[in-house]
């Protein structure tokens, strides 16, 4: 049985929309039980995972001495997709953000919801859901996100955070400095912080590795310290978008030739892939991958995904966007392309499965 994210119970999703009933915004439902204040702030870590944590809780002493529980992230457990489920308490299927790389309807081509595409799609057309901060804001709370500078007017965050008052923010003392000066401003403020480099740092030389952990260290100070500025009357909560795991074995389409047949695009990442077929070879391509990639993968083809609740409510005209395949590792095993993505299929740390590994992310509560 495929191990569908908690959709509607315990996702990242659940967690935007049970903040905003928390700081009384109409509409919004606290499924996850969350105290009645009037400021949150989410600190946002980029690939800090559940199980990786409670692994190495050595060195993340603060973290690890908060109340916490563990949340399902979405499919694809992966930055694109989890960042949109936050910023519109939707799961994918209805924000339509389902990947890394995604099929433009009719086009014939992927985009990269990461990096868009130099114009060619409009971002508020391409995510069109009314964001959190966007419902905050006409509730009468504040709403502040917080991140690199680099980020700023990006096509990605033009889909995502549209409707908060972005705060460009390099580096922890910043990122501190700025969140303290958002929560002191108003009397009812909703929060983001996000820090990417514990991700980086993962993709770079593997998840649990020695580098990995000491960023996890600084990781640590930087959840202490947004915990020591808080003002009273305050929730902080520290999230993830998405674990990690560190496969060894690696398929490369370009080395399986039976993996390209029948394939128009190759979309998603190497953990979980969308695989869009050419009119007509939808089964046979179904059929080819299944039995290629047996005992090391979920394979289904969209109808039987989108009946497991993989992507949770799905909107129909999202439906292109899914691959005609679906092709999920579960195993050691990552699904390249090496030819068009060399960098990726260099990376030693990867996500976007359905394991608890890649699919669970903490929610560490303190309150002030």
């Amino acid at each position: 049985m495929i191990p569908a994210p908690r959709y509607g119970e315990a996702t990242l999703a659940d967690l935007s929309s049970s903040v905003l009933a928390s700081l009384g915004v109409p509409g919004e439902t606290d499924t996850l039980g969350l105290p009645e204040l009037p400021r949150a702030c989410i600190l946002l870590i980029d690939g800090m995972g559940w199980e990786l944590l409670r692994e190495h809780a050595e060195d993340a002493p603060f973290l690890s001495s908060l109340a916490g529980r563990p949340l399902t992230a979405g499919f694809p457990a992966t930055t694109v997709t989890s960042l949109s489920s936050l910023s519109t308490g939707l799961p994918p299927g209805a924000h339509g953000m389902v990947g890394t790389l995604v099929s433009v309807p009719g086009e014939g081509r992927l985009l990269n919801c990461l990096r868009w595409d130099g114009g060619r799609t409009d971002p508020q057309a391409w995510q069109s859901r009314e964001t959190v901060y966007a419902r905050a804001e006409a509730a009468g709370v504040a709403s502040s996100y917080l991140a690199s500078g680099v980020y700023a007017g990006t096509g990605f965050n033009q889909a995502i955070t549209r409707g908060s008052r972005y705060v460009p923010a390099d580096g922890m003392g910043q990122l501190v400095a700025r969140a303290e000066e958002a929560l002191k401003a108003d009397d009812r403020a909703h929060v983001t912080v996000y820090h990417s480099d514990l991700d980086t740092n993962g993709h770079m030389y593997g998840a649990g590795s020695p580098t990995w952990r000491h960023q996890l260290r600084f990781v640590d100070l930087l959840a202490e310290r947004v915990a020591g500025i808080l003002p009273a009357g305050t929730a902080l909560y520290v999230t993830a978008d998405h674990g990690m795991s560190n496969p060894s074995e690696k398929i490369d389409v370009g080395d399986v030739p039976e993996l390209a047949e029948g394939v128009a695009l190759l979309g998603g990442e190497p953990r979980a892939r969308h695989v869009y077929a050419e009119p007509g070879a939808a089964a046979d391509v179904l059929a080819r991958w299944s039995g290629i990639l047996a005992g090391r993968a979920w394979v289904m083809g969209r109808e039987q995904a989108i009946e497991e609740g993989v992507f949770g409510a799905v909107d129909p005209a999202l439906l292109p966007r899914i691959g005609d395949v679906i092709a999920v590792p579960y195993g050691d095993l990552a699904v390249t392309d090496a030819a068009a993505h060399p960098v990726e299929a260099l990376m030693v740390g990867m996500h976007g499965s359905l394991v608890p590994e890649e699919q669970l992310v903490p929610l560490l509560e303190m309150t002030r």
